[in-house]
């Protein structure tokens, strides 16, 4: 007989274990089950293993609404991240509900049976669940590789090249010299982390990226954990970083020169003097139409002025037996290579979506609030915020999907799905990001829409009265006590007419 559960989360990472603890806090008496497809809790946090790997975000927002963050760190290394996240499982008994090694590869929606079933591997064998709400927390990142352009003549090296997401435990990198490709968050984490081991750490950018020095402590939030104690403190310094955060978004966004100027500023007061700021840290996009990355305490400036690490801005033309050769005709010579080039994205962990015995093809669907789809019923899905942390918007999910099954309780409906059912509303690319690894894959996701409740925002303050506090009925949201909903190919034919 096929197991059958209220609610079927897929991905035991940051996401999914808040998803887990809001449906228990509100509904004890569902049954819940949580598919994981590796064998360990915290997905991105357990997967990346590379050297000072830590969070780009502060843990007064990265961290979940309902347990704060204690520790002194603000910018929090990976493992005390994934330590933070065990720890939430296994308080509210959460890790008793995960299955783990079941990778999911299908989900087909019964409209007439108002129920998911849903096929997983593990270990080599179908299982199969059924459930009457499905709740993916699977990310967007594609888990079994990271994206390496083809580096010509790069079998020829004679040195170990290592890709940030697949690190090797026993790479030895003392007094070896390192080459990271790469200008990103994980460039900028792994340069200052091995400098002062190795012999020496050179950053290969093709362009700048923006950086901007944050303290690894908030002394205001630690001020105020002594005098209110964790909790109140905790939402105060969450909501202080919220504002702030936001206000330089906005900043960015509206008066990019006054952001550019102060970034530079910043930079060059940490520099040796004379560096050559406009070839190495002086971008050619605006302020945030890429994530801006964050150093704690400055510690990439420190590597350089230390003459431990250095940046060289150019393009790779060929790897050779000992190094890199550059388009300018300069040469690297490494003992290691690391391509930090970028992540790749896969939709909902790659499963196959099928309503009623139709299978969905993603771009043809739109994102309702950034967290359903047009069509397809009792599904949420969890896409953090780009331009602030991940969790915010993970947090803001799980409340809004907690009222939704309390007015579907209410009204006793058993079936809800978004119907985009006006051709007015136009079709955008689900993220408006220029960031590289989101440009090579936006084309296999669903879309936003021209307006509101289509689009996928990037504000936590708006979110939170659209997502907390706003009308579950708006007009938008289809409800059903079992009768046929509009179907996925009726929604789609209106989306394409769009």
């Amino acid at each position: 007989m096929t197991e059958h559960v209220d609610v079927l989360i897929i991905g035991a990472g940051l996401s999914g274990i808040g998803a887990a603890h809001h449906i228990h806090s509100a509904f004890p008496r569902r049954t819940y089950a949580i598919l994981e497809a590796r064998e360990a809790i915290g997905g991105t946090w357990d997967l990346f293993r590379y050297p000072g790997v830590r969070s780009d975000s502060d843990m007064h927002t990265l961290g979940y609404r309902f347990r704060p963050w204690t520790q002194a760190k603000s910018i929090a290394d990976g493992p005390s991240i994934l330590s933070y996240i065990k720890e939430t499982a296994a308080d509210a008994g959460i890790d008793r509900h995960i299955r783990f090694g079941h990778k999911v590869v299908e989900a087909s929606w019964s409209t007439k049976d108002s129920k998911w079933t849903v096929r997983a591997e593990h270990d080599g064998k179908p299982v199969e669940l059924t459930a009457s709400f499905l709740y993916s927390c699977a990310g967007y990142y594609h888990y079994d590789a990271g994206h390496t352009p083809d580096f010509p003549g790069i079998e020829r090296f004679g040195g170990t090249v290592v890709h940030p997401q697949h690190w090797p435990e026993d790479l030895d990198y003392k007094d070896k010299k390192v080459v990271v490709i790469g200008s990103g968050a994980t460039a900028v984490t792994l340069v200052p982390a091995m400098a002062p081991d190795a012999a020496h750490v050179t950053m290969l950018q093709r362009s700048p990226t923006y950086i901007a020095t944050l303290p690894g402590e908030d002394a205001v939030a630690n001020g105020l954990r002594r005098v209110l104690g964790d909790r109140a403190a905790y939402m105060i310094s969450r909501w202080k970083n919220v504002i702030l955060h936001t206000a330089v978004y906005q900043i960015s966004r509206r008066r990019p020169k006054i952001v550019k100027a102060a970034l530079r500023k910043m930079t060059a007061r940490q520099l040796p003097e004379g560096y050559d700021i406009d070839t190495h840290f002086k971008p050619r996009y605006q302020p945030w139409d890429q994530r801006l990355c964050l150093v704690p305490d400055g510690d990439l400036f420190r590597a350089i002025r230390r003459g431990q690490a250095s940046v060289v801005t150019d393009h790779v033309k060929e790897f050779t037996e000992t190094g890199i050769r550059l388009e300018s005709g300069a040469t690297l010579d490494a003992d290691i290579v690391v391509t930090a080039t970028g992540l790749r994205l896969l939709a909902f962990g790659g499963m196959r979506i099928v309503v009623d015995g139709t299978e969905v093809h993603l771009p043809d669907t739109m994102a309702y609030k950034g967290m359903m789809l047009s069509g397809i019923p009792n599904f949420v899905f969890t896409i953090g915020y780009t331009n602030a942390s991940w969790t915010l918007k993970a947090d803001l999910v799980a409340e809004y999907t907690v009222r939704l099954m309390r007015h579907m309780d209410e009204h006793g409906y058993v079936q809800c799905a978004p119907a985009n059912d006006d051709p007015s509303v136009t079709t955008q690319p689900l993220l408006d990001f220029q960031a590289g690894y989101v440009l090579r894959s936006m084309h296999e996701f669903p879309k936003a829409g021209s307006r509101a409740p289509w689009q996928l925002g990037m504000s936590y303050a708006h979110d939170v009265v659209k997502l907390r506090y706003g009308n579950v009925d708006d007009g938008v949201m289809r409800f059903s006590h079992g009768r046929k909903l509009k179907s996925v190919n009726e929604v789609v034919t209106s989306a394409r007419s769009a």
